[in-house]
């Protein structure tokens, strides 16, 4: 016993005595690379495919027939009105709805149609910095009409609040703010109704990517003249053959790369392939960068061609001369 109780006892001053081991690393301190917060990227350019404005409403698009349009009378008025009106309108759809908001897109002269229900507040949210200047409704007394703001500064926006007093009446709407004019048909019913709409609208979006292509021109002009030395510029390049719309405004090299200016307003979808001509007149597409309106060729070249389409195909030559005259790189 006694034995057993002083081999236990040495056990115990040796577990002691032993220095655990170090605890392992969670990771390789060796192989950590510290994360580096990237830079904003530069707006690109967006294509922009404009329509003609005003466009038809979905309602007013009526197929022509030539036989009858000769022999078609003239509506009586109040007949066309009604079809005006109700060509106009536009009617929420499922699609239409992000959540419980119906989003119509805005249309000079459309109606839009609001569903409201007694004992329920339908709110017309506005275009967020739009400023609110009248509301006018058909029946003041069985709709109530108020309006309220939410957010403040630049992410103010005005709401328009409709309630109706009893179901199944209708009356129109006319909002005016300081940017345009809405016109809405509300109609109660006794079950179903609209807790919210607003609008999205493609004009504006239409010229805030025309604002956001500009700002990206401008900026691939100003970085195309970032170290470039004028002193030593070539400008000494011929451009000959068609003289279609895209034909370069603007040739010149800095002694490794060839620059191709392309008139403003050129597309990048339009903007041709890039051929140089190598030995034995035989065309080689070529390694080139396409930066705003210009060409960016990372090499020199003694001729080379534009090219688009296939029969007839337009070409546009551009050869080096052998002598190197001065210009400015802006101008002449």
């Amino acid at each position: 016993m006694i034995r057993h109780l002083l081999l236990t006892s040495s056990l115990a001053a040796l577990a002691a005595c032993v220095t655990p081991p170090d605890p392992q690393p969670l990771f390789d301190e060796a192989r950590f690379i510290a994360a580096i917060p990237a830079e904003d990227p530069k707006p690109g350019r967006v294509e922009i495919v404009e329509t003609a404005i005003p466009l038809p409403l979905p309602g007013q698009m009526k197929p022509i027939d030539p036989k009858s349009a000769k022999a078609a009378k003239p509506l009586a008025p109040g007949k066309a009105i009604e079809e005006g009106r109700s060509g106009a309108l536009i009617e929420p759809s499922l699609d239409g709805f992000v959540n419980a908001v119906q989003v119509y897109p805005y249309t000079e002269g459309a109606l839009y149609r609001l569903y409201a229900s007694p004992g329920q507040v339908s709110d017309i949210a506005l275009q967020p910095g739009e400023n609110l200047v009248s509301v006018s409704a058909g029946d003041t007394v069985r709709w109530v009409v108020g309006d309220t703001a939410s957010g403040s500064g630049a992410s103010s926006r005005a709401h328009v609040l409709v309630k109706p007093v009893n179901p199944n009446i209708r009356t129109n709407l006319m909002i005016a703010t300081d940017r345009r004019t809405y016109h809405l048909e509300l109609e109660s019913t006794a079950g179903s109704y609209m807790a919210a709409l607003s609008w999205r609208y493609p004009q504006d979006e239409l010229a805030g990517m025309a604002a956001r292509n500009l700002v990206a021109a401008n900026a691939d002009a100003a970085s195309i003249g970032q170290g470039l030395d004028i002193d030593n510029l070539n400008f000494g390049y011929r451009v000959s053959g068609d003289r279609p719309v895209w034909t370069p405004v603007r040739v010149f090299d800095d002694g490794r790369q060839v620059f191709i200016q392309m008139p403003e307003g050129t597309q990048s979808a339009d903007m041709p392939p890039l051929f140089v001509t190598g030995t034995g007149g035989r065309a080689e597409l070529v390694n080139y960068r396409v930066r705003g309106s210009w060409y960016i060729v990372d090499r020199l070249f003694e001729a080379a061609e534009l090219r688009l389409g296939t029969s007839p195909q337009t070409k546009v030559r551009i050869t080096k001369a052998a002598a190197k005259p001065k210009s400015s790189l802006f101008g002449g």
